[in-house]
């Protein structure tokens, strides 16, 4: 075995820095991003909520994501309103029992979702049948829809006013990428906001 094939923790490295690279240098994947944050300060401005969605790590990174938006980011500022639907154990256990694990995040986007908020949906595979119930539902109130996911969920579109793809089929590399612009749509939140809260 090569020296270079044993190095497991280099590969990686030097993947996820590839696919960063990639990321950094599409002009066309920086527009949405900036797009997302402008769609995300209008609603947190008008009083609405971010509602993020997502299985396994994408669970944790909602819930990454939420407490940034309502703690804080790198600024102290007031707390901005954000939910991660994936930490109700009570709910996300009864709904999935009584109507079944694809309805975990539709049910409760139906029930806390109103007109004008936004609903962020992480998913790498873009076909998580769990997922696009709830973009479906989402739709239907009138919420904005914003996904995530990797080169291979394309099937996504259908059902986002945005749709962020990380250039990349591998799952822990596109974990990273979302967690990267996710942070970066954090800063120009926090920059926004305060700013305007100082011309005040």
């Amino acid at each position: 075995m090569s020296q270079q094939s044993k190095d497991v923790v280099g590969t990686h490295l030097e993947q996820s820095l590839a696919a960063l690279g990639r990321t950094a240098q599409d002009a066309a994947l920086r527009a949405t991003v900036r797009s997302i944050a402008a769609d995300l300060v209008a609603a947190l401005r008008s009083g609405n909520k971010l509602l993020i969605i997502g299985n396994g790590g994408s669970a944790a990174d909602a819930q990454h994501i939420a407490a940034e938006i309502v703690g804080r980011y790198k600024q102290d500022r007031p707390a901005y309103a954000a939910i991660a639907l994936t930490t109700d154990t009570s709910a996300l256990t009864a709904i999935a029992n009584d109507y079944g694990f694809e309805q975990v995040f539709a049910r409760q986007v139906e029930g806390l979702g109103q007109r004008g908020d936004v609903l962020l949906a992480l998913s790498t595979s873009g076909r998580s049948p769990n997922i696009l119930a709830a973009l479906r539902a989402a739709r239907a109130r009138g919420l904005v829809t914003i996904g995530f996911t990797g080169t291979r969920g394309e099937a996504l579109r259908a059902y986002c006013d945005h749709l962020l793809v990380a250039p990349s089929d591998d799952t822990a590399v596109v974990q990273q990428i979302h967690l990267t612009i996710a942070h970066a749509i954090c800063e120009e939140i926090e920059q926004t906001m305060m700013g305007e809260a100082l011309k005040k």
